[in-house]
């Protein structure tokens, strides 16, 4: 296992390419960097631009080899063509480690090629780890370190990503302050050219912070070394993935993101499969399923579904049936505690799904939820509420926040279906690490990945 704490981690920060100049790559990075440094004072943070005196007020100095002091990591934001001359000095520094920002190389073609791999004989000579390059570069929520140019730093929270696309990474950051759940680590890892995504899993096995991994993948280079490392690592943390390239199209369109090899899709099919890794769709599912991963905890196969709507209950039955999950048949005690309560419409459905009508109160979603729970070998719950005159969305959140903690051991997953009068019961049940999804599909899928079928 390769020591990645002092990039991090660092105590000490060489960024090469940093500028004033508005609106630039190297400006926006060192702000950033900057940040990490109010957060914690004791961390040295050293601009390198030969053309600057001062760099946002910090004394600017020509080359990292005249910095006197040691440097743990150096981020490297200037043309490639000026990169292998960067590395070199660093590789004289004897820095910790090494994030290449800058872009230009094997995935512009065989040129490119060429530099990288001249940069990749360099820092593997010299032993030092290199992220990049290519990349947006790393952020950790928790320290608040950002060592990218994204205009913001997400919420910290439990789900790690590793994505080789830093565009996708800006969506996700940009999309986060919409959303209730947060990041541990998210890291840009671009070409691989030397780090690559199993190094990451690694690292993520043993950090604290992090409960489940979200991984995009466009190729893997060294199969043996993932399938060992992701094996191991879903053993302790769970990880969901979803593969760029799966199609010709596709996989022609990754050579010129990242300089990588697609592969046969089929192959990497297997691969996830006996590493334990969850497979997903959709961005969409890669975040909702990493979600309902970290707040909730996992079960064996046989749920029940709770819900106002028989339509809706009926799909959900369907989807469940679809993803291999197991509806549990309600026992005759089950039966008998709801219809006793005296609250329910004689006509509710008496089976799995339980439906209690349109017309259902909160005290009618408290009978069924408690009353599924209690049964022994019903492991896990989906809750559908549709939006009628009487529905109180937050009253029913209130509800399923306090089943949940009578029952801890029980993954809850609802399906809040509405809008504007549906919200805050939504953002009550998420504040309490409840899920919510508006698609009844999202919501089994959440449940499978629970189960993990």
């Amino acid at each position: 296992m390769r020591n990645l704490n002092k990039i991090f981690n660092p105590k000490s920060i060489a960024v090469i390419g940093a500028t004033p100049r508005k609106n630039s790559v190297g400006q926006g990075l060192f702000k950033n960097i900057l940040e990490y440094q109010t957060f914690r004072k004791e961390v040295e943070i050293y601009p390198v631009n030969p053309n600057r005196k001062k760099v946002l007020g910090k004394k600017s100095f020509p080359s990292i080899l005249n910095i006197k002091e040691a440097v743990d990591l150096a981020i490297i934001a200037v043309p490639a063509v000026i990169v292998p001359k960067i590395i070199k000095e660093c590789c004289q520094k004897k820095v910790e480690g090494i994030i290449v920002i800058s872009a230009g190389f094997a995935e512009t073609g065989k040129e490119g090629k060429i530099l990288q791999d001249e940069i990749l004989n360099r820092v593997r000579k010299a032993k030092i780890p290199m992220i990049g390059p290519n990349v947006l570069g790393i952020i950790r929520p928790s320290i608040e370190l950002n060592t990218s140019f994204t205009p913001a730093i997400p919420q910290k929270g439990e789900i790690a990503i590793v994505s080789q696309s830093g565009a996708l990474i800006d969506s996700i950051i940009d999309r986060n302050p919409l959303e209730n759940y947060g990041f541990s680590t998210i890291i840009s890892s671009g070409n691989e050219a030397d780090l690559e995504t199993s190094d990451f899993l690694e690292w993520l096995k043993l950090d604290s912070q992090t409960k489940v991994i979200a991984l995009y993948i466009e190729e893997i280079k060294d199969g043996r070394k993932f399938l060992k490392i992701a094996k191991e690592v879903s053993k302790i943390k769970p990880i969901v993935a979803i593969k760029a390239g799966k199609l010709k199209t596709g996989a022609k369109a990754i050579s010129s993101h990242t300089g990588a090899l697609a592969g046969s899709y089929e192959i990497y099919k297997a691969v996830f499969r006996k590493a334990g890794i969850l497979e997903v769709e959709t961005i969409e599912e890669l975040l909702n399923i990493a979600k309902a991963l970290a707040w909730q905890p996992r079960c064996k196969n046989g749920i029940g579904i709770v819900t106002n709507g028989g339509g809706c209950g009926i799909v959900m039955a369907d989807h469940c049936e679809d993803l291999g999950i197991k509806l549990k048949e309600l026992k005759k005690e089950t039966i008998k505690k709801i219809e006793k309560s005296g609250f329910m419409n004689p006509a509710w459905s008496k089976r799995n799904p339980v439906d209690i009508l349109g017309d259902a109160s909160p005290q009618r979603f408290k009978i069924a939820v408690e009353a599924l729970l209690e049964q022994k070998d019903i492991y896990g719950l989906l809750i559908i509420e549709t939006l009628q005159i009487m529905t109180k969305p937050v009253e029913n959140g209130k509800i399923i926040i306090r089943a949940a903690k009578k029952y801890p051991q029980k993954p809850i997953i609802c399906c809040f279906l509405g809008g504007k009068l549906t919200a805050p019961g939504i953002k009550l049940l998420e504040i309490n690490r409840i899920p919510n999804f508006s698609e009844l599909r999202e919501g089994a899928l959440a449940m499978k990945a629970l189960i993990n079928l």
